[in-house]
């Protein structure tokens, strides 16, 4: 099972991390333009691959929506892209967006267009049930990968979420059924993200949510995020690689 990471504070401090990882992996790198991607060094042989994760000023929405400012989506779609993309679909840190009633279905044909055109991974809510599920998929954060051609990202946060094992698995399940190849989980928080106060998934929950994602055959695993990572967590993820 390969076990990638996100970073959505990708600095020194916490690109340190990787002198810990000797195993096969796969970055998912934040940041606010292509150009400031393209500039970050990685100096780790067992990084196979790095994905661009576009991120908006917060007043722009900061994630990917059809909330999020018409004119940030463009400069991000319009960037002279030749490496993988994450989208990063989530609603919008600026509370004002959600009046942004005007653009919205401009940009989610905009989202739309550009998933269904580039090779794009898509971070997403973890669905809770099917009319949850049309809901995102109305408001443009959830992409069916039969459709559009994406990989989905499930964030399947146990730290976040206080979701059963029957539900966990049940979604495992479904998404390998009707994904295949191109569903991924999202296990986290390991680190506190931009909002500051994450609470942390403690070692034995993470070693049961990667003991059954390796049990059900899930071929790729992303945690939240890379900056957390120390020699407890590595212990726990060195199982399963």
């Amino acid at each position: 099972m390969l076990i990638s990471f996100f970073e959505e504070f990708p600095n020194k401090e916490n690109l340190s991390k990787l002198k810990l990882i000797d195993f096969k992996t796969k970055l998912y790198l934040a940041s606010k333009s292509y150009r400031e991607f393209r500039e970050i060094r990685i100096k780790n042989r067992f990084v196979k691959e790095i994905i661009y994760w576009p991120i908006l000023d917060k007043k722009e929405g900061y994630w990917i929506s059809p909330f999020s400012k018409k004119s940030a989506l463009k400069r991000v779609f319009n960037e002279n892209i030749k490496s993988s993309i994450m989208l990063d679909l989530e609603l919008p840190r600026n509370k004002l967006l959600y009046f942004n009633i005007f653009n919205f279905f401009r940009n989610k044909k905009l989202i739309r267009e550009f998933i269904k055109d580039n090779k794009v991974y898509t971070a997403e809510y973890y669905p809770e049930g099917y009319l949850k599920d049309s809901f995102f998929s109305f408001i443009g954060l959830n992409f069916n990968p039969n459709k559009y051609n994406n990989k989905v990202i499930k964030m399947l946060y146990h730290s976040m979420h206080n979701f059963n094992e029957d539900f966990f698995r049940k979604e495992i399940e479904y998404g390998i059924k009707n994904y295949k190849h191109r569903y991924l989980i999202a296990f986290g928080t390991i680190a506190h993200g931009i909002n500051k106060n994450e609470p942390l998934l403690s070692l034995e929950q993470l070693d049961k949510d990667l003991k059954i994602a390796e049990e059900m055959g899930v071929k790729e695993i992303i945690i939240y995020r890379l900056g957390g990572l120390n020699k407890n967590y590595l212990r726990i993820i060195k199982k399963y690689v």
